[in-house]
């Protein structure tokens, strides 16, 4: 019982410090936000990185570290059996839309696994052609690290999207508000995302009016 006890508060201390973002699932009664995993560490939603800052932001704390009494046991995820895939809300951004993104992430193997998918693991790129227009991690702040168990053939997915302003991100614009916006006019561009060291096998195309 003692054990429980501290298992429960070793999790609730995390998720104060990581603060991973609400669930998109919630009902529209507003429930009480479910954690992105349970007491036995299973992934039920994955955290989103801040991905932009500014001249005000505070400098980033360090990341937060899970405590080792709350990280799964099973063995870790094999990147062969985890499909991963970059999910945009529209196909097509009409002049002022901004596009948001998701990570949908499936553990295709025959047994459960750990997958580290915490926001420093995590990056989101957008390209035109050869052109690299956005990366989530040029601007992000305070990356934290987020082992879960991923059960055999279960699928979770961002918490939140996260979403692009279409302008074009380098680690040295980060606070500036002029940075270049990208072309629409029915300009083509791909989302490619990663997350615990796992690469998307295929980019999601989208167009920008």
């Amino acid at each position: 019982m003692l054990i429980g006890v501290l298992a429960v508060a070793a999790l609730v201390a995390w998720l104060l410090i990581a603060q991973p973002w609400r669930g998109a699932a919630a009902e529209a009664s507003g429930p009480s936000p479910k954690p992105s995993s349970t007491s036995d560490g299973t992934a039920t939603e994955l955290p989103v990185p801040t991905a932009e800052t500014s001249a005000a932001t505070t400098p980033p704390a360090d990341p937060a570290t899970p405590d080792p009494s709350m990280t799964p046991t099973a063995k870790a995820c094999v990147s062969s059996d985890v499909l991963v895939e970059g999910v945009t809300d529209q196909e097509s951004y009409a002049q002022g839309q901004n596009p948001q993104f998701s990570i949908r992430l499936t553990n295709n193997g025959a047994t459960d696994c750990t997958l580290n998918v915490g926001t420093s693991t995590q990056s989101f790129t957008v390209m035109s052609g050869e052109d690299t227009w956005w990366r989530s991690t040029d601007c992000q702040t305070e990356p934290s690290d987020m082992v879960v168990l991923l059960a055999a053939g279960q699928s979770v997915t961002s918490a939140a999207p996260l979403t692009w302003d279409r302008t074009r991100s380098s680690v040295d614009s980060c606070a500036s508000t002029s940075r270049p916006v990208a072309g629409g006019g029915g300009a083509s561009y791909h989302l490619s995302v990663s997350i615990g060291g796992v690469d998307s096998m295929q980019s999601t195309q989208f167009f920008l009016s």
